[in-house]
């Protein structure tokens, strides 16, 4: 792909446990033919290394993702093929706040922030930048571009939900990370995929990751001859 008309969606991986949602994620994208931005935090790697027992090294970053994106939700090492995919992925070191994406002329087409941890909240909301992830989050907003925040945390206090609400009154999609059953999961990808599916949805990326409802009660039920 020519670079001088790259427009990449930028993927924020933030602390909050649900990595394989955000491995969802970067997979629909990438079959959907987008281009990649990563922004992977300092607090994710720790939570990537412990639910995936993957190192996520700035050296070794595309060694790193190829592992973690062939990784499934149920932890088999080898469930997805995306070796010839991550051609147009560029990846950004979370310190580095001089990176293309923390100005508001770096063109891409929005931010997905998955999953989003309540201290990713409370940083966009607050407008604090203390990282690249916040900082493009802030720029994503400012430019009016879309930001998708898959919020990751149960129970919410008060002054996380207002942070949420302060993020829904600036323009972003508030999204927590709900699995939903009505598309007959039967397998911990399935409720994955579905999260991963509306977050695709919110940003307008067509996907196949989730059986969507169609009005008919039982649709998604195996039926017996």
């Amino acid at each position: 792909m020519n670079d001088g008309k790259r427009t990449p969606w930028i993927v924020g991986v933030s602390g909050a446990s649900g990595t394989p949602y955000a491995a969802a994620v970067l997979r629909g994208l990438l079959a959907a033919g987008e281009s990649v931005d990563l922004v992977v935090s300092r607090a994710s790697r720790l939570t990537l290394l412990d639910e995936t027992g993957i190192s996520f090294r700035d050296a070794h970053w595309r060694e790193d993702l190829a592992a973690w994106l062939a990784r499934g939700a149920d932890g088999k090492p080898d469930a997805f093929d995306v070796s010839d995919r991550l051609g147009d992925v560029r990846y950004w070191a979370a310190g580095d706040l001089a990176a293309g994406p923390s100005s508001g002329s770096y063109p891409a087409k929005g931010m997905l922030v998955v999953p989003a941890s309540t201290a990713a909240v409370a940083g966009v909301a607050l407008g604090l930048s203390k990282d690249l992830l916040q900082r493009v989050a802030s720029v994503t907003l400012k430019e009016r571009r879309p930001l998708v925040v898959a919020v990751r945390e149960t129970p919410l206090n008060a002054s996380t939900l207002k942070h949420m609400v302060a993020l829904d009154e600036a323009g972003a999609v508030v999204l927590p990370a709900s699995p939903a059953f009505y598309a007959g999961a039967t397998h911990i990808q399935d409720l994955v995929d579905f999260v991963a599916g509306r977050v695709l949805d919110a940003a307008r990326v067509p996907h196949r990751l989730y059986r969507r409802w169609e009005g008919e009660l039982g649709g998604a039920t195996p039926r017996s001859d």
